[in-house]
């Protein structure tokens, strides 16, 4: 089966005896910069300064969210998919669920200006049908 085949993680496994600490894979660092980026950027827009405590927990908050986001990734979804899916879902349009009054009026009303022939004669015909009739009684 292929199933060995991916079962290999892209992972640094650095020099004998000089890994680090934890397994990653190689699209969790791009991921986590990003997200660390992003983090300082809203950090700042909304006042907070740099401190030691807000640098810590900007990187615990990047750890939580680049592992929520390798979720969905994998061999089969990369991350690029993963985006364009979320684009395509974001902006799909969407059905209008919002009631609308609508107001009706006669004048609004098309009405047909010219009946089809069959039904002319249709309509004289049966014109002079019931005033035979009435004239019968």
């Amino acid at each position: 089966m292929d199933d060995e085949i991916y079962r290999v993680d892209g992972v640094w496994l650095g020099p004998p005896r000089r890994t680090l600490p934890w397994r990653a894979r190689y699209v969790a660092y791009g991921i986590g910069l990003l997200v660390f980026f992003l983090l300082q950027v809203v950090e700042r827009r909304i006042g907070i300064t740099i401190t030691f405590w807000s640098l810590a927990y900007s990187l615990l908050a990047t750890v939580a969210l680049t592992r929520l986001a390798l979720t969905v990734v994998d061999h089969d979804r990369t991350v690029w998919s993963v985006v364009a899916a979320f684009a395509h879902e974001v902006g799909a349009p969407r059905r209008d669920t919002k009631p609308r009054k609508r107001t009706w009026s006669p004048a609004r009303v098309r009405r047909k200006q010219h009946l089809p022939r069959r039904l002319v004669a249709g309509r004289a015909q049966w014109s002079r049908s019931t005033a035979t009739t009435k004239a019968a009684r």
